[in-house]
């Protein structure tokens, strides 16, 4: 078994110049509940919809820790100082044969202020970085649903290629839609990926 394999990790704290990642805590559960009633947040990911302070409890307190504990899955609260108030979300789920998958959410107000970009780059140096001071994968996987232009902004930013559209590829609540795929390999360059379609980019009038 391999070092990228559902071994128990500790959790980790990963520091950079922008934002400080921790794994949330009791004390974020009611932030949590908030941010995750955000209409935006609920269209572009699975989250339950309508979400509750019980879906925020049971994120927190069982589903994450459990996800360490496995070595399943990886989940940071996305702060600008060790104290902060959480202003989002980002992990690395499904890990297994030396593959995982990127996801990640901020607050409204914390858009549009490159602090998920700064997130992004700290887990993916961690994801892809050998053990034991990495997850040691060989591959990281990035994964939206068709029309998610800001989450495919940042994904390209940090060097992940497209791989294509999956018809159905994606569930959300029990429906299956369409999605994007992009992957990102430990050798290839950390800077942004061209060849993405132009259907992926945020265009000049919203679109």
């Amino acid at each position: 078994m391999t070092s990228a394999e559902t071994n128990s990790r500790e959790p980790v704290v990963l520091t950079g110049s922008r934002v400080v990642l921790s794994v949330p805590g009791a004390s974020d559960i009611d932030r949590v509940a908030e941010l995750c009633s955000d209409p935006a947040i609920a269209h572009w990911t699975t989250v339950p919809s309508p979400y509750t302070r019980g879906d925020a409890e049971t994120f927190v307190l069982d589903i994450v820790p459990a996800g360490w504990t496995a070595g399943s899955s990886c989940t940071w609260a996305i702060r600008e100082t060790a104290d902060g108030p959480l202003l989002g979300m980002i992990g690395v789920d499904d890990i297994h044969h030396g593959e995982g998958e990127i996801g990640f959410w901020l607050a409204p107000e914390a858009r549009g202020r490159g602090l998920m970009s700064a997130a992004v780059s700290l887990v993916v140096d961690h994801a892809l970085a050998a053990a034991p001071g990495g997850l040691g994968l060989a591959r990281l996987v990035w994964r939206a649903f068709v029309g998610n232009a800001a989450s495919a902004s940042v994904a390209r930013r940090a060097g992940f290629r497209f791989e294509g559209t999956r018809r159905a590829g994606g569930i959300q609540r029990g429906a299956r839609l369409d999605d994007w795929q992009a992957a990102l390999l430990p050798d290839d360059p950390r800077e942004q990926a061209g060849d993405w379609p132009d259907a992926t980019y945020v265009h000049a009038d919203g679109s």
